[in-house]
């Protein structure tokens, strides 16, 4: 049996409408019901799609976000504008060079919210070590085994904590060396820093 997506329907899936991409899977999977496991392979094909639409991020996110590693958070401080180590405070810790890491989005949100003890990397979750929410930790335990955190810039709301990792992901996290094109899409636009860089 042959599957065919419209042009629209293409379109649709582009612009991320995932409501309306799902419609159309159970459309086309409901007369497939007699073979199985065809159907099982389109559902598991259209899941695996539909993830990658859901993380699409809009361009006002990703600006966002990048407020956020700038602004707010301050992250460029430790771990340079770029997120390549080169940080910008040398009175701050060294922060890891982001652009070679290698590291899923639900780790590096919990990195973000509950810190690294004795790398200088703070917890920005202002309830980090309150309540257990962090490696089954509290401030106590903290204190008791010696282990020491820095003090955040600021702390982060959990959308602020989304926002960030998903810029992150989409503009840094193992993206490599900068380059000029991808420093003038990471500031949207051709800033004083990304003229210093080749293509």
């Amino acid at each position: 049996m042959q599957v065919a997506i419209s042009a629209l329907h293409l379109r649709l899936w582009h612009a991320g409408d995932a409501r309306t991409m799902r419609a159309l899977l159970k459309r086309m999977v409901t007369p497939m019901n007699h073979n199985r496991s065809f159907s099982f392979a389109i559902i598991y094909l259209a899941a695996t799609l539909l993830g990658t639409v859901a993380q699409a991020q809009a361009p006002e996110d990703l600006a966002a976000g990048l407020r956020i590693f700038t602004q707010k958070g301050d992250c460029q401080a430790c771990h340079g504008w770029a997120g390549d180590g080169r940080k910008m405070d040398s009175q701050m810790p060294d922060g890891a060079n982001l652009r070679a890491l290698k590291i899923d989005r639900e780790t590096l949100i919990q990195t973000i919210r509950c810190g690294r003890h004795g790398t200088g990397m703070p917890a920005f979750d202002r309830l980090a070590y309150s309540d257990g929410r962090c490696f089954g930790l509290k401030a106590a335990d903290l204190r008791a085994r010696g282990l020491t955190l820095t003090d955040p810039p600021a702390t982060l709301q959990l959308n602020e904590f989304n926002l960030l990792a998903d810029f992150l992901i989409a503009k840094v996290i193992g993206k490599g060396p900068i380059n000029r094109t991808q420093c003038i899409d990471y500031w949207g636009s051709d800033v004083a820093a990304c003229k210093e860089l080749g293509q």
